[in-house]
Order: structure tokens, then sequence, then C-alpha cells
């Protein structure tokens, strides 16, 4: 079987408010949990008004207090944003608060826009050109104390599980050479991800964390009763990409009967490339995109963005979408 798993922005609706967001995305882990999802991760992102994740150790802390078997974690820490002893000591005391259960998830982008990223006072140019190197310095705060050297405390010890994120071919071949599980973003950047996966597992490097490549990729999910309801609710997901586009930053779009005055041809085509990976419709219908989605990329473990403005519709979606492990299973 293949493992599900949840990533989540703790998206703030139209109409709602962040405490909203964060009462629905403690109800999500929870429904998460009783469904037997593997993970639920939650990913960096600043300044959109559509996304309250950006304090990301904390609301992992909120997700963990709200469960108690569910993995939880990033997806991801931008790690140019921060030094690798803030994170160490932020995810060590996570571990500490919830043993067993926390992974770090670390990506290279910055999250945000460029005005912003600045305004996280890290040196943008220096934090990609050393992501290689804290991502191994990371690795030592989380290992045993050596003399001499920087103590993470909390950290030191917990040998935090670290992944690797990505959406080019640069991640696959530094996930391999770190020997690294990997996670591919094909849920918003499908072009390169057949030929990530393959040069990953071409030149994967055994390490202390992991003997054998471990492959994670992203789909948009939105499963429903029927096709139509689903296309329904995934059209906030297209409305979203579109204001993204457009750089017309608000909150979540609630969905809409109909795209058409939504959005150009363009636009369209821009969108439906860009989520082409996305499992949108009724089981029936879920249940044949993703066999082939599985029996293309041979992943190891699927994780799934929820972009359901509706939080009912959302928990819908979580319990229809893990009856689905039965067809993943007949794929592999």
């Amino acid at each position: 079987m293949i493992p599900f798993s949840i990533l989540d922005l703790s998206q703030v609706v139209e109409g709602g408010s962040v405490e909203e967001s964060f009462r629905n995305t403690a109800r999500t882990a929870q429904a998460a949990e009783n469904a037997g999802y593997l993970r639920y991760w939650l990913a960096e992102h600043h300044g959109m008004p559509a996304v309250a994740s950006s304090a990301t150790a904390v609301l992992i802390g909120h997700v963990g207090h709200a469960t108690s078997r569910i993995r939880i974690g990033s997806g991801g820490i931008m790690l140019p944003n921060h030094s690798p002893l803030v994170v160490a000591e932020q995810f060590g005391t996570l571990a500490a608060l919830f043993p067993g259960r926390v992974d770090l998830g670390l990506g290279r982008a910055p999250g945000t826009d460029m005005r912003t990223a600045r305004a996280l006072r890290r040196d943008l140019e220096a934090g990609a050109h050393n992501f290689p190197n804290d991502i191994l310095e990371l690795k030592r705060l989380f290992g045993p104390a050596e003399e001499g050297q920087i103590l993470a405390m909390p950290g030191v010890g917990t040998n935090v599980p670290i992944w690797l994120l990505g959406s080019s071919l640069y991640s696959a071949h530094l996930a391999a050479a770190l020997g690294l599980p990997y996670a591919f973003a094909s849920h918003f950047a499908p072009d390169a991800l057949m030929d990530a996966i393959a040069i990953y597992r071409e030149r994967f490097q055994p390490s202390g964390q992991l003997e054998r490549p471990y492959v994670m990729a992203g789909i948009m999910g939105v499963v429903a009763e029927t096709d139509e309801e689903a296309r329904y609710h995934f059209t906030s997901a297209q409305l979203q990409f579109i204001n993204l586009r457009r750089n017309a930053r608000g909150y979540f779009p609630k969905p809409v009967r109909n795209m058409d005055g939504h959005w150009t041809e363009m636009e369209r085509y821009n969108v439906e490339h860009t989520l082409q990976y996305a499992i949108v419709g009724s089981p029936e219908t879920a249940e044949r995109d993703l066999s082939e989605f599985v029996r293309v990329t041979g992943i190891d473990e699927l994780i799934i963005s929820m972009p359901i403005a509706d939080i009912e519709a959302r928990l819908k979606s979580i319990a229809l979408f893990a009856g689905l492990d039965r067809i993943v299973r007949k794929a592999a």
C-alpha cells in the first residue's frame, strides 16, 4: 500500500478569518488521522492573505496537539529564510513535544515575493547558494553533541528526519547526493516530474538516514460524490492560480459554478497545464486517474493538497480519497 499524506496551507477563505482557518486545519488533521493518512504537513509562505501557515513550526505544534498518531511536519520550511540553528531549535522542540512524529521538509525557494523575502532579513543570494551546506549543518545540529560544536537545545540528538522538497532537477540531484527522501511539487510544477524522479533514483547515494530512494509526489485532490460537485469545488484552486498569475493577492476564493468569464483562453490553458496532475471527480473518476498517476510515476508516497473552501466538503474529500488506497495497491 502506498501511503497517503496531506499538505495544508491553512487557507483563509473569502469572508473567513485566520482564527477560523486554524480551527479548520485542526479539524482537517483530525479527519486525516482518523482516515489513516500517514503525514500532515504545513507549508511556509509569506505575505499572502490566503495562506496562514507562515509561522510554520508554531502551526505544526497546533496540529500536533489536535492529533495523537499522524506524523506532522513541514512541506516545507524555506531554509534560505532562516538560520539552521533556529530551525533545529524549533523542530527539536516539536520533536520533544511529539516524539517520533515530526518530519522536517526543506525547500530552497523563499516562499514569497522578493520584497517580503528581503524583509525576512536573510541574504537571499547567499541563502540559496549555501542551501546544501545549511542542510548538512542541520543534520549535524540534530545529531549527537560534539566537542566545539554549536549546540541546538532542544534539537541535539533528536535526529529529526529531513526531507528535500523540490520542483526542479537541481533538487533531484541534491536529494540523491545527500541520500534524503525526496518530495516533488508536481501539484504546481508538473513539467520536470518524470525527469526529476529518474535522476533521483539513478543517482541516489545511501545515507545514515535512508538506504534506498524514496519518492513522494504532490497532487491537488478534490473528491466528491459526483464529478460535477468535485469540479465545482476545484474552481477555488483555479481562481487562486489565476489571481496569483495576475499578482492579485486576496483571500482563498469561494467556488463558482462556471469558470467562463473568470479567465481568458490563455489563462485557462496555463492553469490546466499547471494543474494537469490534479485528481478531481467522483470516486470512480478519481480511481481511474490516480491509478494511472501511480502506475506512471512508481512513487512511494502521495501527498495531497485539497484546495476546498468549504470545510465540510474538504472533510468529505479526505474521507473519500482515503477509500482509494485499494486502487493504489493495485496500480503499484
